[in-house]
């Protein structure tokens, strides 16, 4: 079927008290396993991109093959940019076909945030692209102190005018976790997100996924997070794959007989993923 807008798929994930997986992937394979996946499973996907992988595939590449394989499934696929750090960055993405988008300006003061995120969203509703846009800056899981200090976690005033006045269809929250792997265990503010939820009304999205226990992980589906973006789980997970299947010498040394051996662990991998938020 042809893509479908984000904040579309989000909000029936919504209706059914469940979670999208925002999967970022890098090449044709990295994309087939998930949306195979969510094929076989029913289960909408959110395929995204994280801006500096286009050293490896140029977005509009990216975008193409993605809209390619979406027409062979009958399962909701969006297209996203993740993080997006610019207005040009945005465009080049728009330019390239994707449904959905993110800008992420987080890491500057308020006002500069909702000035940029608000010019993004102008641009892109003209379009009918929805965006996603960041407050409370979600940082790097290597320093605890960007996920375990609540001082920069989202507060609840900040979201409602944050939201008033950029116009965002969906809002990446922080309330306790990070960008990579975590050097210590993180622990979600569910009373946060909670509060959160009950004062807003757009989906909720938690970046940093990976690492997080994932008892967790479903108190916070349950509480109003309707996207969880999944991006260094997936890329450990294939390095980790290939490593073993090139150990275990059962296959040719060829690289495409590595990535036909991928293919079935990968989209296991992805399955559990998806079950978790997504249970049937």
């Amino acid at each position: 079927m042809a893509l479908e807008r984000a904040v579309d798929i989000l909000k029936y994930a919504d209706e059914q008290k469940k979670c999208v997986i925002g999967f970022d992937a890098f090449d044709y394979n990295s994309v087939k396993w998930i949306i195979d996946t969510a094929e076989e499973e029913q289960i909408p996907v959110i395929m995204m991109i994280y801006p500096g992988d286009r050293t490896l595939i140029p977005l509009s590449t990216f975008a193409a093959i993605t809209k390619d394989l979406a027409k062979k499934v009958k399962v909701p696929v969006a297209l996203m940019l993740d993080h997006g750090p610019n207005f040009d960055t945005v465009m080049e993405a728009v330019r390239g076909g994707f449904t959905s988008m993110m800008i992420d300006t987080s890491h500057l003061d308020f006002e500069e945030n909702v000035r940029q995120t608000a010019e993004v969203v102008k641009t892109c509703h003209g379009l009918g692209i929805d965006v996603e846009g960041e407050l409370g800056h979600v940082g790097i899981a290597s320093r605890e102190s960007d996920y375990a200090d609540a001082d920069g976690y989202t507060k609840v005033a900040d979201a409602l005018e944050f939201i008033e006045r950029t116009g965002v269809d969906s809002l990446a929250i922080a309330i306790g976790t990070a960008h990579g792997a975590y050097v210590s265990k993180p622990h979600l503010d569910l009373t946060r997100l909670d509060e959160i939820n009950r004062a807003t009304d757009i989906p909720l999205v938690l970046h940093g996924g990976t690492g997080v226990p994932e008892d967790q992980l479903k108190a916070a589906f349950g509480l109003g997070i309707n996207k969880l973006n999944y991006a260094t789980g997936y890329k450990l997970k294939s390095f980790d794959v290939a490593k073993e299947l090139v150990e275990r010498g059962e296959i040719r040394p060829r690289l495409s007989d590595l990535l036909m051996a991928m293919n079935q662990p990968m989209k296991d991998f992805v399955r559990g993923i998806m079950r978790m938020a997504w249970p049937k």
